[in-house]
């Protein structure tokens, strides 16, 4: 029987890479995105389109509680979905500050209860990977401070959560990258992305598909020893 993987933000850059290596290792993919559009576009045979807004949390539990009904329970929970809202300290407007902590912390965090749920009784290692970011570590880089706290917020839940459920077998990891090639980058002054792009080691940014390459990693069973880490992806520049 097939693994059933749930990808969040699945029509966006990274998670198309994402939905894409877990298919080619032959899981289920459930992609959630609020972009229907986005996720039409990736037909493919055993993906499965799930629209849902990540900032609503019986939004959250309502799709999880159907995935429940649908397909008896999930395997592995990638929680992707984030943005970087760009606005500088002092001059964080307060529902901009709620919308980064929603989207990229608090989604994952609903993500993640209602998945440990539908992981309970399945066969082998279950996996929690969480997508991260250089910036919640390195402040020599440009990201603004909500951006930020919200992704080590995501990074101290990984670690409770695979402290948590480690005799239940459920590993849980985050992925922190540095420049990695997306639709995020358009959030970026031309300036400021090629100073980004020069600090890399190898010149240029990463590539989605590299990204996506580590988290079949920590979903397959090579991960299942794997858990309560925070694995940084950025060429060599930071090491600490």
């Amino acid at each position: 029987m097939a693994r059933i993987a749930v990808v969040t933000g699945a029509a966006g850059g990274l998670g198309q890479a994402i939905t894409a290596r877990l298919l080619a290792d032959g899981l289920v993919v459930l992609g959630i995105d609020i972009d229907r559009a986005g996720l039409d576009r990736m037909a493919a045979p055993g993906f499965h389109p799930v629209v849902t807004d990540l900032t609503d949390p019986a939004a959250i539990a309502a799709t999880f509680a159907r995935i429940g009904q649908d397909h008896g329970g999930i395997d592995a929970l990638v929680n992707n979905a984030g943005t970087c809202f760009m606005s500088d300290f002092p001059h964080i407007p307060a529902d901009e500050l709620d919308r980064q902590m929603a989207l990229n912390f608090s989604g994952a965090f609903h993500c993640c209860q209602a998945a440990i749920a539908l992981m309970a009784g399945r066969e082998g290692v279950r996996k929690i990977v969480n997508i991260s970011s250089n910036g919640a570590y390195n402040f020599d880089v440009f990201d603004p401070p909500h951006y930020r706290a919200s992704k080590a917020a995501l990074d101290t839940l990984t670690k409770d959560l695979a402290r948590r459920y480690a005799r239940d077998r459920i590993a849980v990891n985050s992925i922190a990258p540095a420049m990695t090639e997306t639709p995020l980058f358009n959030v970026l002054t031309e300036d400021v992305l090629a100073r980004a792009i020069a600090a890399m080691p190898h010149g240029h940014a990463m590539q989605p598909a590299e990204i996506a390459a580590w988290v079949g990693f920590l979903v397959s069973a090579a991960g299942d020893i794997c858990s309560g880490n925070v694995i940084i992806l950025n060429q060599g520049r930071d090491v600490r």
